[in-house]
């Protein structure tokens, strides 16, 4: 098992999911370039508690489940901070974490397997039917071509993909993005976001 460098955050990531970042602390900046330099991606985790930024009196505390993050694209726009731009790829488990120098912290990954293709039953349509709505909303006003916060291809029929991408816009509890990160059934995830929608009065039907 090998040791994965870690990134905490407050967002959890899902897989197909985009991630920007702006790089600026000590810690992330040499894990990154690391990354750049071997094409190697990192693993991205909720914050339990404790915050992005480090902080002298600041303990941080990681979910036990992530996903990892592929650098898709990078620039440099003044020393010290590196701008990112990632996907999703793989959850994985995390079997335990450490801190290194400067706060770094690594960890033992257990990749979980992709997310099967189970179509969306006709009770859990609303939740697909308002995200299209809402797909088509922003590219009527960004254009087609905008840099979409859900990239395509929009598998608006899979319960998977649709739970992923409501799971990582809706304001979320931490202990919430662990629970749905580590849930292994796609209509259980999807059935869970849209009783928030509901309860949010969200949900377009």
């Amino acid at each position: 098992m090998n040791t994965t460098p870690l990134f905490p955050l407050s967002r959890a990531l899902y897989p197909e999911g985009m991630l920007h970042l702006r790089i600026f602390e000590i810690r992330y900046l040499d894990m990154i370039k690391q990354c750049i330099a071997d094409q190697a991606p990192f693993g991205v985790v909720p914050l339990l508690a404790g915050h992005e930024v480090r902080t002298p009196e600041g303990r941080e505390v990681l979910a036990d489940f992530g996903t990892m993050a592929k650098i898709e694209q990078w620039d440099a726009p003044m020393p010290g901070l590196l701008q990112l731009r990632c996907v999703g790829t793989t959850r994985f488990r995390l079997v335990s974490s450490e801190q290194r120098k400067y706060g770094l912290w690594v960890g033992q990954v257990e990749p979980l397997a992709d997310d099967p293709v189970v179509p969306i039953p006709d009770a859990l349509q609303p939740a697909a039917n308002t995200l299209g709505r809402l797909i088509a909303d922003i590219q009527q006003h960004q254009g087609p071509r905008a840099d979409l916060p859900i990239a395509p291809p929009f598998r608006l029929d899979e319960c998977a993909w649709v739970a992923n991408r409501w799971a990582e816009m809706l304001p979320l509890l931490p202990p919430q993005q662990r629970h749905l990160l580590a849930d292994d059934d796609p209509e259980s995830r999807l059935g869970q976001i849209q009783d928030i929608l509901k309860r949010r009065k969200l949900l377009v039907e």
